[in-house]
């Protein structure tokens, strides 16, 4: 049986559209307050009860979550561009098609809440306090950029949020240790350690899931199953491709993370699930991106054009989403148009800034690496002439 908290969420009494006198209608420009979707049904590993499919949207959620989604989007068209240019250099991966499972979790976060990714990661930092621009000028290497332009596409940084981090799977086990630092400090606390279904073959992720499930640590782990690793499918790289049954005791819900009311749901149960001390629990949410691996990999070798454009014809985590809040009356056509144009503003003077923007001096070199220097300098490229820390203090776009 789950626990109260957590039952909340699951309640299926939930009254119907005529009742609340919320039920669709073409109104010609008038909005409502609030109203009711359905969800896909979840699936679900060693739990009694899953999150309701009975789903209550608020206008100002609506028109939040949209922003949100449509500002990541274009955030990443313009990486993208910017990478073509040259201007953004190394590794750049885009989360264009899974905006839905950033901005459903993130509507179901409280302000003491982690989050921790893989290297897909402009849309989450975003999401968790740096504006557009520092996102932008961190891509190009600009000093007004999150991490001052030193940690680009990959290393992305702010309160709460720990990245944007390069190596396969490596942020799961660091996931599980924040949950752990939340958990020792009585904060109530949970983390959220976000990895891919190529990432899932890791061998330190069944180990954390082990550890986590053992001491009881709040972590949530998500699946972000959007059916490709680096360029391999996920049907010929795991033999289990139910990911969220993976954590073998650690419970788990499959999740259409294409659906940004779906993943809210689900979001919300595992944060009061693991919240009330019932441990860790597994969400796989099945999305899908539209882009290559990174900018280096054109995504048509293994899968075809014509899959891509089914996908976004049929079921694109914005478009839906916005037939959804139109159809029910929660906005209008007119305020979508005006929500569109002025991200579009935003996004390209924010580009136009980052690329104008300039890089750290040398001097900088040796600046953030670590909080607290013991020593006083830092070993450079010589034993004998080595750098002066300095400590730069946070960056300005947060």
């Amino acid at each position: 049986m789950l626990p109260a908290c957590v039952r909340s969420v699951c309640k299926k009494n939930v009254p119907s559209k005529k009742a609340l006198g919320l039920v669709s209608r073409s109104n010609h420009g008038h909005t409502v307050g609030e109203s009711q979707f359905e969800t896909q049904p979840f699936k679900l590993h060693k739990l009694a009860e899953g999150p309701s499919t009975h789903v209550t949207l608020t206008r100002d959620e609506a028109l939040k979550m949209y922003t949100q989604m449509h500002t990541v989007r274009r955030m990443e068209t313009s990486a993208g561009n910017l990478y073509k240019e040259k201007i953004i250099r190394g590794f750049c991966h885009l989360y264009s098609g899974q905006e839905a499972v950033a901005v459903g979790f993130k509507h179901a976060l409280r302000p003491h809440d982690s989050v921790i990714t893989a290297y897909r990661a402009h849309g989450w930092t975003y999401l968790m306090g740096v504006s557009p621009f520092g996102v932008l000028a961190e891509l190009t290497g600009r000093q007004s950029g999150s991490a001052k332009g030193k940690g680009g596409s990959m290393h992305m940084y702010c309160e709460n949020f720990y990245g944007g981090n390069g190596i396969v799977g490596a942020q799961v086990p660091l996931g599980v240790g924040i949950a752990l630092a939340a958990q020792y400090k009585n904060t109530d606390g949970v983390c959220v350690a976000l990895y891919g279904d190529g990432a899932a073959n890791q061998g330190q992720v069944f180990e954390v899931y082990n550890m986590a499930k053992l001491w009881n640590i709040p972590c949530i782990f998500v699946c972000e199953n959007n059916g490709y690793g680096m360029g391999t499918s996920a049907v010929r790289a795991a033999s289990n491709t139910d990911y969220y049954t993976r954590g073998d005791y650690v419970p788990g819900i499959w999740v259409d993370g294409m659906d940004v009311l779906a993943v809210r749901q689900a979001a919300r149960l595992a944060v009061n699930y693991c919240a009330a001390g019932n441990g860790p629990i597994l969400i796989e949410a099945q999305t899908y991106r539209y882009s290559g691996h990174s900018m280096s990999d054109p995504g048509t070798s293994y899968r075809t054009r014509e899959e891509v454009q089914e996908v976004r014809q049929t079921r694109d985590p914005i478009t839906s989403f916005k037939e959804k809040i139109i159809s029910h009356n929660l906005v209008t056509s007119e305020e979508i148009k005006e929500i569109d144009a002025k991200i579009r503003t935003e996004v390209d003077e924010a580009t136009k800034k980052a690329k104008a923007d300039k890089e750290i001096g040398l001097d900088e070199l040796a600046g953030d690496i670590y909080a607290n220097n013991l020593e006083g300098n830092i070993r450079g490229i010589s034993l004998f002439q080595p750098l002066k820390h300095k400590r730069m203090g946070p960056a300005v776009n947060i």
